[in-house]
C-alpha cells in the first residue's frame, strides 16, 4: 500500500533527496543541468523553490538517470535509492563454481553464516560426510597430484564449520544413496570396499552428530529439488553447473526455505530412521549385489 503524503511534504523530501544525492555523487547545479540538458536556473529552482509543486515526470527521471538513484526515492515512494537494475543484481548474483574439492567461496559463505541452520540439497553425496578414500576416488581424476593437498584443506574447513555451532539439515534423494551402495551410474566402478567404509561413516557420523546433523531421504518421484544450500536467513544458493546462483532478498530465502522444508517434510526416510536405513545398505553389501 503507498502511503499518502502531503504533497509540501513530498516536495520538501524530494529537494532533501536531490541535494543528497548530488553530494554523494560529487555533482552540482551546472553539472547536473549539462547532463539532462536543462538551464542551470532549473535546478537551482527545483533545489530553493518553497512551493509545493514537483518537476514534470521527464524532470524527474532525467536527475534520477544523472544521479545513479530511482525516481520513486527521490519522490519519496521507496525508501531504497537503488534502481531497480541496481537492486536486481545486489539480490541475485553468479559466482563461478569449479570444479574442485575446497571451494573457496562456498568456505565464505559458510563463515558468514556461522551460528544459523544450514539446508542442504547436495548435487551427490555431501563432501563433508565422505571418508579420505571416497574423495581420492572421486576428485583425483580431476586434481591429480594436488588431491591430497586439496582433502587435507577440506577438513580442515569441515573441522571449522562442524566447530561453528551452525545446525546442519540436508535432504538427499532417496536414489542417490541406493546409486552409491550399488555403485551405479556416477558411483559406477566404486569399489565395494570404499563403499563399505563411507556407508559405515554415514552411520556413525549421523547417530553421533544428531540432531545437530539430520540428513533426510526424500523420493525424487513425488517431490524434485535442485542442489541448493540455505545459509540461515542470510542467503541461499543454487548450483547449476559452472556457477552458483546466489539470492540474498529475503523473500526469495524464505521462498526457497519453504520448498526445503518441504523436501523434509515429504521425506522417505527421516533423519532419525536413517542410521537403521544405512544398516540395510550395509548387511546388503554382504549378501549381494541386490539391494
Amino acid at each position: 500500500m503507498i502511503k499518502i503524503i502531503d504533497k509540501r511534504l513530498r516536495a520538501t523530501l524530494f529537494r532533501t533527496r536531490l541535494t543528497d544525492a548530488m553530494r554523494l555523487r560529487h555533482s552540482n547545479q551546472s553539472s547536473l543541468a549539462r547532463a539532462i540538458g536543462v538551464d542551470r536556473s532549473t535546478i537551482s529552482q527545483l533545489l530553493k523553490a518553497p512551493s509545493a509543486r514537483l518537476p514534470n515526470a521527464q524532470v524527474v527521471g532525467a536527475c534520477a538517470a544523472a544521479l545513479g538513484v530511482s525516481a520513486d526515492w527521490l519522490l519519496g515512494l521507496t525508501d531504497r535509492p537503488e534502481t531497480a537494475a541496481d537492486m536486481l543484481a545486489s539480490t541475485a548474483s553468479l559466482t563461478e563454481a569449479p570444479r574442485a574439492l575446497v571451494d573457496e567461496q562456498i568456505f565464505q559463505w559458510h563463515k558468514e553464516a556461522a551460528g544459523y541452520k544450514i539446508r542442504h540439497v547436495p548435487a551427490a553425496l555431501p563432501d563433508m560426510l565422505k571418508t579420505r578414500a571416497m574423495l581420492e576416488w572421486e576428485y583425483t581424476p580431476h586434481l591429480g597430484r594436488s588431491t591430497d593437498q586439496a582433502i587435507g584443506a577440506s577438513e580442515d574447513r569441515m573441522a571449522w564449520m562442524r566447530a561453528a555451532r551452525s545446525d546442519y539439515e540436508i535432504a538427499l534423494p532417496l536414489h542417490e544413496l541406493d546409486s552409491f551402495a550399488r555403485a551405479e551410474g556416477y558411483y559406477s566402478g566404486l569399489p565395494a570396499d570404499l563403499r563399505r567404509a563411507q556407508l559405515d561413516r554415514l552411520i556413525d557420523v549421523t547417530t553421533q552428530l544428531y540432531p545437530r546433523l539430520r540428513l533426510s531421504l526424500f523420493d525424487a518421484r513425488r517431490v524434485y529439488s535442485a542442489p541448493i544450500t540455505i545459509f540461515g536467513p542470510l542467503l541461499a544458493v543454487l548450483y547449476i553447473g559452472r556457477n552458483y546462483m546466489v539470492f540474498r532478498d529475503t523473500e526469495r530465502v524464505q521462498a526457497l526455505t519453504l520448498h526445503f522444508d518441504g523436501l523434509i517434510r515429504e521425506a522417505e526416510t527421516t533423519a532419525r530412521a536413517l542410521p537403521d536405513h544405512l544398516r540395510r545398505l550395509r548387511a546388503a553389501l554382504e549378501t549381494g549385489p541386490e539391494l
